[in-house]
């Protein structure tokens, strides 16, 4: 009869027993020093070889040719506690037997003295199953047992057990065995058993088994049964996990809003036969290695996977903003619970991914932080990209130092005067260290290199300073269309927030007095959309117009030209629903989210 991998691997010595070297380390020394305890706690996790440790250490205080600490494996007391025929070895299952009477039973049969072996060894597996009336039928005899017994008591949840019976044995915590390690464990079973693990594979292995050997050995067992040669491909087909691709695949759909793709890709794993939960699963530590990956400085040990697989996650986190992870694990998180609790799992994972692809439809607070999230490292990476770009003069031919830049918008209609015709050949691109004109209300300014300061914005009666480049006279204000002072056809200045930072940095009055406005762009032009009716005149005391003009080149590494918006008593500018909802919340970025 075929015996599995977890049985016929199972350790028979303690330096056989893989990830547990502070438990069998302290076992072995107490033997060979004969410092043995009445009775012993062993804890963990399923898998991590609590009840393998129980059975040596019953050989190795029983073998007589005991040697440092392990036993031999070759007399006849191993052999038979190892097949389980010698009578002094009784291993109970506290699951099955966890009543009163069977620890009374139990307490009875410690005044019998070993037939064959030295001692009396009682493993009772899973005790914290017992009920509490049984806890206290075995408290006095685990206190004080007879010379010739040992208790062994195995747990897989310590805090069931009742604090009185974990203060009478010596406790032992069985760690996780280190995926690193398990790896190692499963290359040499592979290999006594002629088969072929590539490391990716057994990594994959390791991270499914969640620190549980015995699991390990048990999906190593099902992919020898398909091929001797077991890749990555075969382990997530056997496993029913959804590859790493695939999960990759659904994050990218999550960063650029693709439900529809989304969608296609759980239609497509569901009838190949994955199972959804674990799907739901594989999501959740995989925005785990996000999160590590943007909390964590040196997050390579943290994380379960090869280093092609890191160097992938490192480059989709910065994709991700923290916000984002974190919202992603709650909803996953509360998926699970819902599948787990009797949901429909295809349904309540899909409903999960459309939530974070089309972010619209979450109202929840964490919701919103995080598409506000998303709004702000837009602005700060546009602002970013934008910086390092050089500020590029405007083409044009130089042909005549008496040209000047095209009209600017007026505040006030007045009579149409003729406006002399420019040919495009003529007009003088301004040097780069000039800040940009600024034009507002029918006024031109010209600012002049620095360091020079500012000049006052002149009157139409007041010459211009001199400059590098020499201006035709001031134009009367002229009439202009309705479209030229309506918002129509322009951009939403999306780089609003630090724009306003910047400005508030160096001049809180003007802060104060543009907080609330927005601002469109139109080629060169920055349209300042303000309710406030006294910003004209405000910007044109002191130095505010270059203020402004120096947030903008900081901002966006590009000059602009000024221009206020102006509207009529009837023609107020419609406001986005989430707009209103950024105003009230923050009050400093007047942008479109999606």
């Amino acid at each position: 009869m075929y015996q599995v991998l977890y049985r016929k691997y199972r350790p028979k010595v303690f330096s056989d027993v893989y990830g547990q070297d502070h438990v069998t380390s302290t076992l072995q020394n107490e033997i060979k020093n004969n410092r043995i305890s009445h009775a012993y706690l062993f804890t963990g996790s399923r898998g991590t070889g609590k009840t393998t440790c129980a059975k040596i250490l019953a050989k190795a205080i029983n073998c007589p040719n005991s040697h440092d600490g392990e036993p031999c494996n070759e007399c006849e007391i191993c052999r038979a506690i190892e097949n389980g025929s010698i009578n002094d070895v009784v291993e109970i299952d506290a699951a099955s037997n966890r009543k009163v009477d069977d620890i009374r039973e139990l307490r009875d049969s410690t005044n019998y003295t070993p037939s064959t072996a030295k001692y009396r060894v009682f493993i009772i597996d899973e005790v914290h199953m017992l009920t509490p009336e049984a806890f206290n039928a075995l408290l006095k005899t685990l206190e004080e047992p007879p010379e010739h017994v040992i208790f062994i008591l195995a747990t897989t949840d310590i805090h069931k057990v009742i604090p009185t019976i974990r203060s009478r044995c010596q406790r032992f915590d069985f760690k996780r065995i280190q995926p690193e390690t398990m790896a190692i464990r499963l290359q040499q079973v592979s290999a006594q058993e002629g088969l072929t693990l590539e490391e990716d594979a057994a990594v994959l292995i390791a991270r499914i088994a969640d620190g549980a050997l015995r699991d390990g050995l048990s999906i190593l067992d099902q992919c020898a049964s398909r091929s001797k040669s077991i890749t990555p491909q075969l382990v997530s087909e056997v496993s029913g996990l959804a590859g790493k691709e695939t999960l990759y695949q659904l994050s990218d759909c999550i960063t650029h809003g693709q439900s529809s793709e989304a969608m296609e890709i759980i239609s497509e794993l569901y009838q190949n036969s994955y199972d959804m939960e674990q799907l739901c699963v594989e999501m959740i530590n995989h925005f785990r290695n996000l999160l590590v990956m943007k909390t964590v400085r040196k997050s390579r040990p943290l994380m379960i996977c090869t280093d092609d697989e890191y160097e992938r996650i490192a480059a989709m986190a910065e994709d991700y903003t923290l916000e984002n992870v974190i919202y992603s694990l709650d909803l996953f998180q509360d998926t699970l619970v819902k599948i787990k609790g009797g949901a429909a799992a295809r349904i309540e994972l899909e409903m999960a991914l459309i939530k974070l692809c089309e972010p619209k439809l979450e109202r929840s607070e964490s919701a919103l932080l995080d598409r506000l999230a998303k709004v702000e490292r837009a602005i700060k990476t546009g602002a970013a990209a934008l910086q390092q770009v050089p500020a590029v003069p405007q083409t044009a031919a130089v042909s005549s130092p008496s040209t000047a830049e095209t009209p600017s918008v007026p505040s006030k209609p007045e009579p149409p005067k003729p406006e002399p015709v420019i040919p495009a050949q003529e007009k003088t691109a301004p040097p780069e260290e000039d800040l940009p004109p600024f034009d507002m209300d029918g006024v031109k300014e010209k600012t002049p290199k620095a360091p020079a300061p500012e000049p006052v914005l002149p009157s139409p009666e007041e010459p211009l300073p001199p400059t590098s480049v020499t201006t035709p006279p001031l134009q009367q204000s002229v009439t202009v269309p309705q479209q030229e002072t309506t918002v129509t056809g322009r951009l939403p200045f999306t780089q609003w927030g630090d724009f306003i930072d910047e400005i508030k940095k160096s001049d809180i009055s003007l802060f104060s007095v543009l907080n609330g406005a927005k601002a469109y762009v139109e080629g060169d032009r920055f349209f300042v959309d303000s309710p406030n009716k006294s910003l004209s005149d405000f910007i044109k005391i002191e130095n505010r117009a270059r203020t402004i003009k120096q947030a903008l080149l900081a901002v966006t590494g590009k000059p602009y030209r000024l221009f206020i918006v102006k509207h009529d008593s009837t023609d107020q500018p419609k406001r986005d629903p989430l707009e209103d909802l950024i105003r009230n919340a923050g009050g400093r970025m007047n942008i479109d989210v999606k």
